[in-house]
């Protein structure tokens, strides 16, 4: 009891300085490394991004490592695929294997397919006839343990990988979390928090750093001089949630979630969601993401939607889920996911 009061206490403490330091305001957009905000998981993204108390194996290691040691079974993998905004598709993969005692470890991988982009120079904006195609990759370890029938934490390391033509940027972020079930003695209440993105700040650097520079009033040949890019912080975000999910009978089942999400780089976000289950097999959710600090006509997330089917073969859990995401000013997202557990 002892340590889990002592988690309790570090992860307010970090509550705390978290709300000294972030916040939008004038920080807002100068942040860097966005494909680490870009979500993955149909059920998670379904339910607007409200489960962070109340996902659960594979699935959770985007939305809170801690849950990831609530796995079923031995292991897990799970694949997905986005339509994200402006033609830009999302890859996620993720493989889970429970080690019982010692606890669960995982490793994820998610990429963005932006596709070919025109190269321009200040001598030929209209493109030079060359193409380059950006590379952003986010690779996770992750270590997640159950200390008690009510307490997991975990750990993920991310190596960020960030290449457009001739520059790139790499750089190390963790995040840290905390699931805490049937909280207060009451069945089916669940709590999480998760600290994401933290890490040093990264920096551009390669030979598209490098410019040719004529000296006119000296005798010597072309040579070039290096610019240094300004390094940019991680957009770091705490995330605090709750979720409830009261016995209704066997066949049917009900989970009732919300986050608060707070943001370095940008206003902060509540999130809340739904999920109707019957006999285990299909789920039906529905959420909501709204920022009430943002400008109306900044915020373009909200309304989320989706299914899920969940099929039990002899030694193999198959599911399979879908999740709808509307956007302002550009097509909706849609997410397909398939996840196999043993």
């Amino acid at each position: 009891m002892k340590r889990i009061k002592n988690l309790i206490i570090v992860f307010t403490l970090l509550l705390l300085v978290n709300n000294v330091f972030a916040g939008g305001g004038n920080r807002t957009g100068t942040g860097g490394a966005s494909q680490l905000l870009i979500p993955v998981g149909a059920r998670g993204i379904s339910m607007g991004g409200s489960n962070i108390a109340s996902s659960s194996g594979v699935e959770a290691l985007f939305w809170n490592p801690a849950g990831v040691a609530r796995i079923n079974g031995s292991a897990a993998v799970t694949f997905s695929h986005m339509n994200y905004i402006a033609d830009i598709g999302v890859e996620y993969g993720a493989v889970a294997a429970n080690f019982q005692s010692f606890g669960v470890l995982s490793l994820s991988l998610k990429t963005l397919s932006i596709g070919d982009i025109p190269v321009t120079t200040t001598t030929d904006p209209d493109g030079t006839g060359k193409t380059f195609s950006p590379q952003f990759l986010t690779a996770g370890l992750t270590y997640s343990k159950q200390l008690t029938d009510q307490v997991a934490v975990g750990l993920t390391t991310n190596l960020i990988s960030e290449t457009m033509d001739q520059v790139s940027a790499t750089n190390i972020a963790f995040n840290v979390g905390l699931t805490y079930d049937n909280l207060a003695s009451l069945k089916g209440l669940s709590f999480g928090i998760v600290l994401k993105n933290l890490g040093p700040k990264m920096q551009y650097d390669g030979s598209g750093m490098l410019i040719q520079a004529d000296a006119t009033d000296l005798q010597r040949p072309p040579s070039y001089y290096k610019v240094d890019s300004a390094p940019f912080e991680l957009p770091t975000t705490f995330e605090l949630g709750f979720s409830y999910k009261p016995y209704i009978d066997q066949m049917n089942s009900l989970l009732v979630a919300g986050t608060f999400q707070n943001n370095n780089f940008s206003s902060d976000e509540y999130k809340v969601g739904l999920e109707y289950g019957f006999n285990n097999l299909f789920f039906i959710r529905t959420g909501y993401d709204f920022s009430p600090q943002a400008p109306k006509d900044e915020y373009i997330y909200g309304f989320t939607a989706g299914v899920g089917i969940n099929y039990e073969l002899e030694g193999l859990d198959v599911k399979i889920d879908y999740a709808y995401r509307n956007v302002k000013y550009f097509d909706a997202n849609h997410i397909f996911q398939i996840s196999l557990g043993f």
